[in-house]
């Protein structure tokens, strides 16, 4: 028997990375999962993985650039699964430079990708989710830094997911949804990417951390989701929790 039995979920960016993690840790647990990113190869080695492991689980290819997307994403869930109880709004655009050199073409596909993404998923899902449903959303320790150099506009995005979150947990709160924003640190392609290119700069990046290591999408991250999804943590709502092995208040 798994926390998570009877329980659908749908987790966007579920490809690769935290994502990745995510999805796994949520079937795992005995929920069916929708896995819904842009990259058709992506999803579909998830979904095998998902049901190789004895799971269920749906591939979609859903660009959450497009409200036309969201809503088959959301629609084919149900008509797949019957009902959405839990969802996890992982993907996000990322707009790397400073702020005189973003363009407003990378602003708008940071703010489209994640914050307009995240509501537009909330509202679709609310209906399905009443009654202890459950809304993961992905905020960033970037937004904790005191000098967001370079990071202000995604730092920017995820504060915004951050109050947004909290404004779903007491709006619809009575409504039986809680809402949880996460703060992760795990490996993923990107990281593993940096880590060739820059092994003195990741060792560094280790060292900072309490735990000395960057943590495992699925053990680390992905588990603490499927416990935050689950009835046990059934009284935690409108907070936001670092999993990053004690480093954001280290700063």
């Amino acid at each position: 028997m798994g926390m998570l039995d009877g329980k659908t979920a749908i987790v966007t960016g579920g490809g690769q990375g935290v994502g990745r993690g995510i999805a796994l840790a949520l079937a795992a647990e005995g929920a069916g999962v929708t896995v819904a990113a842009r990259t058709e190869s992506k999803v579909q080695a998830v979904a095998a993985e998902i049901a190789e492991r004895g799971g269920s689980a749906l591939a979609l290819v859903c660009d959450v650039n497009e409200l036309d997307d969201i809503q088959a994403c959301v629609d084919r869930t149900v008509e797949h699964f019957g009902t959405v109880d839990i969802l996890v709004n992982n993907a996000q655009q990322v707009p790397h430079g400073h702020l005189l050199e973003v363009s407003d073409e990378a602003c708008m596909a940071a703010w489209t990708s994640g914050a307009l993404a995240s509501i537009r998923f909330m509202r679709l899902c609310h209906p399905y989710l009443k009654d202890g449903g459950m809304i993961i959303n992905q905020g960033s320790g970037s937004s904790l830094k005191t000098d967001p150099s370079g990071m202000g506009v995604y730092a920017g995005v995820k504060s915004a997911i951050q109050s947004i979150t909290r404004a779903a947990a007491m709006e619809w709160g009575a409504d039986g949804i809680r809402a949880i924003t996460l703060m992760p640190v795990a490996m993923s392609p990107a990281m593993e990417d940096w880590k060739g290119f820059n092994p003195d700069g990741f060792a560094a990046l280790q060292e900072r951390f309490a735990l000395k290591r960057v943590g495992d999408a699925e053990i680390d991250i992905g588990r603490v989701v499927a416990f935050l999804c689950s009835d046990t943590a059934g009284y935690i709502t409108g907070t936001t929790i670092n999993i990053d092995g004690g480093d954001a208040y280290l700063r």
